[in-house]
């Protein structure tokens, strides 16, 4: 009978801690793994899990701030399981392999580090103190954004008039660019980053989907999915298919799927044309 993903409770939840998944295939390498997380004070591990559908539907269901993943793995690889979960859901991914050669790879992946087996209390620390800082920003970015939303309708009780981004400055290959916004025919997640398509071109932008998204006008863009966002002056045409999904057919001929969570932003749109 294959293992299942196990919790593990928390007997005293502290808001404080790095929220932790274990995913390995190997027993002993969770057990050690687990043993070594526990001279870490600011860790709770939240569920192990013992391949990669399991991983999925743990992230999905703990929300951990950090995920220590192995790479080779059933049902699905350390690589597929990130391309599983949405830019909204991911937490701080150290890999932990036997192998070196995926190295490249997962920085590519934007890794947070890459602990090579077998690894010891040292450099696992460093690894642990990396993703808390990262983790601290995260949260003091989203408090932030919270108090200023909030001190926003504070005075004259009206909400001020929402202020959106009329071009995005990129730092790519040693240069900058500064990218107008119509320019880009889709947007589409791509781990903590956005992948911004111009149809000739597209640059990878330190941003989640769900942030980005609040920075453009929703007169000019809109989501089809929850890591997809299209601009509604490329779309060409809209083809329904029998699940009462849509394929967004982009003038360049890209096509692109929108998902039944959201439709209502393109069947508003088809409103307001007719």
């Amino acid at each position: 009978m294959p293992e299942s993903f196990v919790s593990i409770p928390c007997k005293q939840p502290n808001g404080s801690l790095i929220r932790a998944i274990i995913a390995d295939d190997e027993r002993l390498a969770r057990e050690k793994l687990r043993i070594l997380l526990g001279s870490e004070p600011e860790v709770q591990v939240v569920a192990e899990c013992p391949n990669g559908r399991q991983t999925v539907s743990a992230i999905r269901s703990f929300q951990p701030d950090m995920l220590l993943l192995d790479i080779q793995m059933p049902d699905l690889d350390g690589f597929e399981v990130l391309n599983e979960i949405s830019s909204d859901e991911m937490p701080q991914v150290i890999f932990t392999s036997a192998y070196d050669q995926y190295a490249i790879r997962a920085f590519e992946a934007h890794a947070l580090d890459y602990l090579l087996k077998p690894f010891d209390q040292d450099r696992l620390h460093a690894a642990i103190e990396r993703a808390s800082v990262e983790v601290r920003k995260s949260k003091d970015q989203d408090l932030t954004n919270r108090v200023l939303a909030l001190l926003s309708t504070v005075g004259s009780g009206k909400r001020p008039a929402p202020q959106f981004d009329e071009r995005l400055t990129i730092r790519t290959n040693g240069r900058v660019v500064f990218l107008n916004l119509e320019e880009i025919h889709w947007i589409e997640a791509a781990a903590n980053y956005v992948r911004l398509n111009t149809g000739k071109d597209s640059y990878l932008f330190r941003e989640t989907i769900s942030r980005i998204s609040e920075r453009l006008n929703p007169s000019q863009f809109i989501r089809i999915h929850r890591s997809m966002i299209v601009n509604v002056a490329g779309i060409k045409e809209l083809i329904p298919v029998n699940s009462g999904e849509y394929v967004v057919v982009l003038h360049s001929g890209k096509e692109l799927s929108c998902s039944r969570g959201y439709r209502s932003n393109l069947q508003d749109l088809i409103g307001k044309n007719f």
